[in-house]
């Protein structure tokens, strides 16, 4: 349902307290992990065991303070001085708390960063100042806006290194205003920052006085995080059927609920069986709700018995614009994953929320030339971080939306049914 009662308004307000998840995102060596350790730092998140621990590994590399070891945790992280993993760090300020994903900014890891962005309301590209808009650049900017992230602030880093000079940073602005022309990002904002030394950072520093706009963590601050899974169509796959025991008739669904509103007394459709019935009571753990919204773990239990199993979506009864599409067959951006290329005789299977089908790659479309952004001729294969449209067929229906109307939904992961590896990501469009 798309409009909210002031009781479930006011039980949202009060678990979400402003959370927003971003990510940093760019080229190898732009900052990004030192971007990071000085938000943690100027904003007096570290804990002193953490600082003296990375004050010593800072002196045995002969360098007074490296930040980007608050998040750079594994052993070739530090030996290489590069970003492998995706680094999840939690911090707060006195207006809302963050949630950091660090990806790497290495081509070989690009799709540490697809997972880091698929859950992001805001992404921070970091451009050295010295370098300008790089292809990683374009690829890490066009990946977020395939995977729906709404907010994206540039981080015009190392302004240290260019005597902090507002020239070099119009030009930067200007180049990436042309690309994200070309990929249809709209509303970016521009930080010239230098995160060695905090400048436009936490604080504002004194090397850039011509720059009279926010500071970076104001910026974040302020970016407005919508409720949009509470106002879209309710999804509900069920993952377990809960059934404690002999000498109980209790029968209950359990999952999370991914988008909208349910409560208590709803019409509800089960999918594929097609069949109606009553939300009969929402429980979670031991006590009952009213009503649950999105991001909920629950158990529903129905007013009529159906045959309900793992991998079943259950929506509201409504009209047909709003309900999930059944497809077994859909057109789908792949972000590919795996070093080994797709092969045409591999089978594949195709996970999307708690359901699980055979696949199979039908025709390769196109695939996005990320240095130009056009799309070029179908290849006959895909490599590791290729972009392409694909069509697939599905030896079973899934009940699914176009990605761009729902970021769970809509999305999905390819895994090798011999080797048990995902290969690909995967964004519904039709």
């Amino acid at each position: 349902m798309s409009v909210l009662g002031e009781l479930e308004r006011g039980r949202l307000n009060a678990e979400d307290r402003g959370v927003l998840r971003f990510i940093t995102a760019g080229s190898v060596d732009d900052g990004k992990s030192t971007l990071i350790g000085r938000l943690l730092h100027d904003s007096r998140q570290v804990l002193e065991d953490q600082l003296a621990s990375v004050t010593r590994a800072s002196a045995r590399k002969g360098i007074e303070l490296d930040l980007s070891l608050l998040t750079d945790g594994l052993e070739a992280e530090r030996e290489q001085g590069i970003t492998i993993d995706v680094a999840y760090r939690y911090f707060a300020s006195a207006k809302r708390k963050f949630i950091i994903a660090d990806t790497p900014g290495h081509v070989q890891y690009t799709r540490n960063m697809v997972t880091g962005a698929s859950t992001a309301d805001a992404a921070i590209i970091l451009i050295d100042a010295r370098k300008g808009v790089l292809e990683q650049t374009r690829r890490h900017s066009y990946i977020a806006h395939l995977l729906g992230v709404k907010h994206i602030l540039v981080a015009v880093n190392k302004m240290d290194l260019v005597d902090y000079a507002q020239k070099v940073f119009d030009t930067v602005r200007s180049d990436y205003l042309a690309l994200a022309e070309r990929i249809g990002i709209q509303g970016v904002r521009f930080f010239p920052v230098s995160a060695l030394h905090g400048d436009m950072v936490v604080e504002r520093g004194a090397g850039m006085p011509w720059h009279r706009g926010r500071t970076l963590l104001e910026a974040l601050e302020e970016i407005q995080v919508h409720h949009d899974a509470q106002n879209k169509p309710m999804r509900f796959p069920v993952q377990l059927v809960v059934r404690p025991g002999a000498g109980t008739d209790f029968r209950g669904y359990a999952g999370r609920l991914e988008s909208g509103v349910v409560r208590v007394g709803d019409e509800v459709v089960v999918l594929p069986a097609q069949r109606n019935t009553r939300v009969r009571e929402i429980r979670s753990l031991d006590r009952s709700l009213p009503f649950a919204v999105a991001g909920d773990s629950i158990i529903l239990l129905l007013e009529d018995e159906i045959d309900i199993s793992r991998g079943d979506m259950i929506a509201h009864h409504a009209e047909a614009a709003d309900a999930p599409r059944a497809l077994k067959s859909l057109t789908a951006t792949l972000c590919w994953l795996s070093a080994e290329g797709y092969s045409p005789v591999a089978r594949y299977v195709l996970k999307h929320t708690s359901r699980s089908v055979k696949a199979k790659i039908a025709a390769i479309d196109h695939r996005v030339d990320i240095r130009s952004l056009e799309k070029q001729p179908a290849p006959e294969s895909l490599a590791m971080n290729d972009l392409a449209q694909v069509q697939l067929n599905l030896a079973q229906p899934i009940f699914a939306d176009a990605y761009a109307g729902n970021r769970t939904t809509g999305a999905f992961i390819l895994i090798d049914e011999a080797t048990n590896q995902t290969v690909a990501a995967g964004m519904i469009e039709a």
